[in-house]
């Protein structure tokens, strides 16, 4: 049996989800229906994709590596289908774009290779700068458009924003970690733990903002800019962190696994989207950016597993 659209579309959303049946809600159908696709495609590829648990699925090793591939696959027909409407439309010109640090490592770089097939005649200048640089960039014009960390957004009365993912939050940790015996783990067990803070695109601040509410804080032994120095020091059981599945690998450098928990609290989710002055009117080269990666994100339920670093 060859694989469908539609299976891979419903493991998508459920990798979005976490949960079957958020899911089968997500996408309007039943839960049997996305159970027996994802069921499915795991016998079609000889894989399993996802671990079952008592409060929901995580992918597996296998299931992040087919996830990319997946991701691919659903931007490649949407690019398709668009591609008629295209006919005989040439759009040239040059767009300045601002990226975050998380987007242009672990987000941007195959979509803008994709971008450059569809559009050959537009010039994307990139620069990657902190969130508050680009916002004041949007703002006086010497940006044309970003693609941020949306749920870091500031300046929300002088900037739209636009959702294109949300990447889900999990703790991550060594493989033989003594939470590693359970299927979801709280912060007031997290805070137990010796913890290592990334601090890039601002990820120190905004894990703050929900460790805030509870009376517990992270254990930090020591704070980097670095998500490798992270994942290293991770594996090797030095302490454990809460990071983005969009950031995630489960493999350090030095080859050493990194397994993931969900957490019980509310973590919320890292929001990758796009950024714009409010009440601009698009040139045509940025209108074709905003449209092409709105288009190639919406409603395909392919966010990444559960979004800011």
């Amino acid at each position: 049996m060859a694989l469908s659209f539609r299976q891979i579309r419903y493991f998508l959303a459920a990798a979005d989800a976490g949960k079957i049946s958020l899911a089968a809600a997500n996408l309007n159908v039943s839960q049997s229906a996305v159970t027996a696709a994802v069921k499915a495609l795991e016998d079609e590829l000889e894989a399993r994709l996802f671990e079952r648990h008592s409060n929901g699925v995580t992918l597996t090793y296998e299931g992040h590596q087919f996830l990319q591939h997946a991701q691919n696959i659903v931007a490649a027909v949407s690019e398709a289908m668009r591609a008629p409407r295209r006919s005989g439309r040439t759009i040239e010109g040059e767009i300045r774009v601002g990226v975050t640090y998380t987007v242009a490592g672990y987000f941007l770089p195959q979509i803008l290779a994709r971008f450059a097939r569809v559009f050959p005649g537009i010039n994307v200048q990139m620069r990657e700068i902190p969130r508050d640089e680009i916002e004041r960039g949007i703002v006086d014009d010497s940006l044309d458009i970003a693609v941020m960390l949306v749920s870091n957004l500031q300046n929300s009365g002088d900037i739209d924003s636009e959702v294109l993912i949300r990447s889900r939050r999990r703790l991550w940790l060594c493989a033989d970690h003594h939470l590693m015996e359970r299927d979801a783990v709280s912060l007031a067990e997290i805070a137990r733990e010796p913890y290592v803070m990334l601090t890039v695109d601002e990820a120190n601040r905004t894990a703050l903002r929900y460790w805030a509410p509870t009376p517990h804080r992270p254990r930090i032994i020591f704070q980097t800019s670095s998500v490798e120095a992270v994942r290293s020091m991770v594996a090797t059981g030095m302490g454990v962190t809460l990071l983005s599945d969009m950031v995630y690998r489960p493999w350090s450098l030095e080859g050493q696994r990194i397994e993931v928990r969900t957490v019980t609290d509310h973590v919320p989710t890292m929001d990758v989207g796009l950024a714009w002055r409010r009440g601009t009117n698009m040139a045509p080269p940025t209108r074709a950016f905003y449209e092409y990666l709105s288009l190639t994100f919406s409603g395909s339920g392919h966010g990444f597993v559960n979004a800011e670093p």
